[in-house]
C-alpha cells in the first residue's frame, strides 16, 4: 500500500458503495483502481502517469469514467456524508472553496456599450415593464448618455 492509499478502514466505508460485476475484477484490483484513480486527482497528473501498482491507465480512465456517469462517485459523496453527519462528525469547517483557480476570461470584465445603445435598451425595458428604471450608478466608468 502506498503512501497515500485508502486504509482498511476507509475501504471498508467505501467499497460497499462501488459496484462490482460478477463477472469484473477481484475486489483487490478493484481497491487498487480506486486508489489510482485517486492518485491521478490528488497528483493533477495525466491519466498515461498513474503508476503501473494501480493498473493500466486505460482500465483506471476507463473504470472512472463508467462510475462518474452511473453516478457512483455522488452516491459515495452522499453516504460518506451521512455517515460522517450520524457520528457527528460533519460541520461547516469540512466544505471548501479555493477561488484562486478560478479564472475568468479577459472580457467578462463588462460590457462595453455605447450611451445611444444604453438608452435604447432602458427604453425598450421601460417600455416593456411600464415604470422607468431607478436612477443607477455609473458602472464601468460608463456615465448615462455618454461615454467615457
Amino acid at each position: 500500500m502506498a503512501r497515500f492509499d485508502v486504509t482498511d478502514a476507509e475501504w471498508a466505508l467505501i467499497e460497499q458503495f462501488l459496484p462490482v460485476a460478477a463477472t469484473g475484477p477481484l475486489p483487490r484490483r478493484v481497491r487498487d483502481q480506486f486508489n489510482g484513480i485517486l492518485w491521478r486527482f490528488r497528483t493533477g497528473s495525466g491519466w498515461r502517469d498513474v503508476p503501473d501498482r494501480y493498473g493500466p491507465w486505460s482500465t483506471l480512465y476507463s473504470r472512472f469514467n463508467g462510475w462518474a456517469k452511473a453516478g457512483v462517485f455522488q452516491g459515495l459523496m452522499d453516504a460518506l456524508i451521512a455517515e460522517a453527519a450520524s457520528r457527528g462528525q460533519v460541520g461547516l469547517e469540512l466544505v471548501s472553496v479555493d477561488s484562486t483557480i478560478v479564472r475568468a476570461h479577459q472580457e467578462s470584465a463588462g460590457l462595453a456599450v455605447a450611451g445611444e445603445t444604453l438608452d435604447a435598451l432602458e427604453q425598450a425595458l421601460t417600455e416593456e415593464k411600464g415604470a422607468p428604471l431607478p436612477e443607477q450608478p455609473p458602472v464601468l466608468g460608463h456615465v448615462h448618455g455618454r461615454g467615457v
